[in-house]
């Protein structure tokens, strides 16, 4: 069935006539022509703002922006405070109106709702749900706040704020509900949606010495990463996190609570399983857990090329190399090729020892000596490796390479949070571009390699590329690629030995605050450059997907680019379990009905 036929089938029983069949108990009005805003007549009044504060036991709180006192005040102490505040991911997580990044230059600006719910328990959810429905109030749901998209915060709205559902529970055969017979017990996590991966990774393994594919930033929150499809430093060997993802919790936007699973709602639980975050409000997830590897490590090397052609002859040989020695589930994260010649390679590996680790790149090391100092080393080739247990272990890694890590310091700070010191500049970033397409393993064929060579050296010319091994599923075993199969996100993503980003963003820059505000100028002349490069790469993968959490703000086929042939699937699933359009974000599921802010009814 292709879109059209969707529309056609469900444009007049989800917009234009009662969706009460979605719930007897709780019949649901026509959808909205607009939401409501504050200065609204129709906004709620005082009286109904303490009945929801009543129905939610009190965790209904005003929203006020992390950057109020700079709003007031710009040139005083509390702004510089606030500023300093705003390097920290975790404090942003405790600030109802923080976003890890500050907006996207000519697409979004980081703006606090007005009212926030604070959930403990999925009733709350439901609670806030019927109250938007009926309302009419613009709904965001937020957890860890790190939507490149701006999906986690609009103006004028009503959060639901997740950070209290983050309880952890540990099971050693978990079988899904009504799934007896059907699906063998297996051990699993049940998280709360609220949970970051660091708490997450803390339980399951320093505590429990098992493995559980999450992101790989710590501060990620679960919830909104399992929905997108997920990916982490380790996704050759552990698969896509929503592919492990084996039953959730979800208030859909009828306010009921449902179990879904493959026997419960199946379609409902497929549209989760990377289908992105417009089918509901998810408050619990339980996730496969696997046998956790003995070792992991990272391995750090950087090298210069002393000519365009000999950096085009490193990329080839590189290239070459990569087929041989880093597309199985042994490596994963990233390698950079820069304008200035430069190949910058940050990638981490599982299950080997440091002597097998460095094996691996003998191959390219003989190369580049028999090259008479064409290609010189930046930095040499370094291993830190450490029993896997403790990849994400705060106390051994504080002991051991603390240069790694940035601890939560705060006063009243949660122990053991951290984030890694690779990742600081990622906070508080306003973005300039960002583009990402799934290259596949075909393209690496000695028939076909030429091509990607000369993709990869173009685009490079213009801005730096990055290629995130751990980002495509070429390699992984046939077990997690079957599973991911099973998912909603892009079929490409599979068959890809690497997600190709490039990308730009300009740190600590705030919109509104004079002094810090972004270099808009700088900012368009990186864009320009991004939308160079990646032309360039776009030669070679016209039509391949892109990963719907790092895709740009301004695709225009957003829809075919984040979810391929899965998307009339998806709107079907929409239109069955949200005919109002009460979830709605920037290239959500279902937004083409919806204006840009989400506020008013276009179809």
């Amino acid at each position: 069935m292709d879109r059209r036929q969707v529309i056609k089938t469900f444009a007049s029983a989800a917009f234009l006539a009662p969706a009460g069949r979605l719930n007897a108990q709780s019949p649901l009005p026509a959808a909205p022509q607009t939401r409501v805003r504050p200065a609204d007549p129709q906004w709620p009044s005082a009286a109904d703002w303490a009945e929801l504060r009543r129905r939610v036991g009190g965790r209904l709180e005003r929203v006020a922006s992390p950057l109020a006192a700079c709003e007031r005040t710009p040139d005083g102490a509390l702004c510089e405070t606030a500023l300093q505040n705003l390097a920290n991911p975790f404090f942003i997580q405790d600030q109802a109106g923080g976003t890890q990044s500050t907006g996207w230059l000519d697409g979004w600006t980081a703006a606090p709702s007005v009212y926030a719910v604070v959930p403990e328990s999925a009733a709350d959810v439901a609670a806030a749900v019927d109250f938007a429905r009926a309302k009419s109030l613009r709904l965001v749901v937020k957890g860890g706040a790190h939507s490149y998209l701006g999906q986690s915060n609009a103006p004028d709205s009503l959060l639901v704020w997740t950070r209290r559902l983050d309880a952890i529970e540990m099971h050693d055969a978990f079988v899904p509900a009504n799934c007896a017979g059907a699906i063998a017990p297996q051990p699993a996590v049940s998280i709360g949606a609220g949970a970051k991966f660091i708490q997450l990774y803390d339980r399951v393994v320093t505590q429990g010495g098992r493995f559980v594919q999450g992101g790989g930033c710590t501060s990620v929150g679960v919830g909104g990463h399992v929905q997108t499809g997920g990916f982490g430093s380790f996704s050759k060997y552990g698969g896509l996190v929503a592919a492990s993802l084996l039953e959730a919790e979800i208030v859909t936007a009828d306010g009921r609570v449902r179990i879904a699973n493959a026997c419960t709602h199946p379609d409902l639980f497929l549209a989760l399983k990377g289908g992105g975050a417009g089918f509901g409000i998810t408050t619990r997830l339980t996730l496969a857990t696997r046998d956790l590897p003995e070792r992991a490590g990272f391995f750090g090397w950087s090298l210069r090329a002393t000519s365009d052609a000999d950096f085009r002859a490193l990329v080839a040989a590189f290239c070459t190399f990569a087929q041989d020695r880093l597309i199985n589930p042994h490596w994963g994260e990233q390698v950079a090729l820069a304008p200035d010649n430069v190949l910058a390679i940050a990638m981490v590996f599982q299950g080997l020892s440091d002597a097998e680790a460095h094996a691996t790149w003998e191959p390219l090391r003989r190369w580049i000596a028999a090259q008479d100092g064409r290609i010189a080393e930046v930095a040499r080739p370094r291993i830190v490796s450490m029993p896997a247990r403790h990849w994400w272990d705060f106390a051994y890694r504080k002991a051991h390479v603390p240069q790694s890590i940035i601890e939560d310091t705060r006063p009243g700070a949660a122990p053991g949070r951290f984030w890694w010191a690779g990742n600081a500049g990622e906070v508080s970033l306003y973005l300039t571009g960002y583009e990402s397409v799934w290259l596949s393993e075909r393209l690496l064929a000695a028939d076909r390699r030429g091509g990607l060579v000369d993709a990869l050296f173009a685009a490079s010319r213009h801005f730096e590329v990055s290629l995130h091994f751990n980002k495509g599923l070429a390699g992984a075993t046939e077990a997690r690629r079957r599973e991911a199969r099973e998912t909603s996100i892009h079929p490409d993503a599979v068959d890809a030995f690497a997600l190709a980003l490039v990308a730009s963003g300009q740190p600590r820059a705030f919109p509104g605050v004079p002094g810090h505000e972004p270099d808009v100028v700088a900012g368009r002349a990186s864009a320009a450059k991004i939308a160079a490069a990646f032309a360039e790469l776009r030669t070679i993968a016209p039509r391949a997907g892109s990963y719907s959490s790092e895709m740009s703000f301004f695709e225009k086929k957003w829809q075919e680019a984040a979810w391929g042939p899965n998307y009339d699937r998806l709107l079907a699933a929409k239109m069955k379990y949200d005919p109002q359009g009460l979830f709605t974000g920037h290239h959500q599921v279902g937004s083409e009905y919806w204006s840009e802010d989400g506020f008013t009814r276009l179809k």
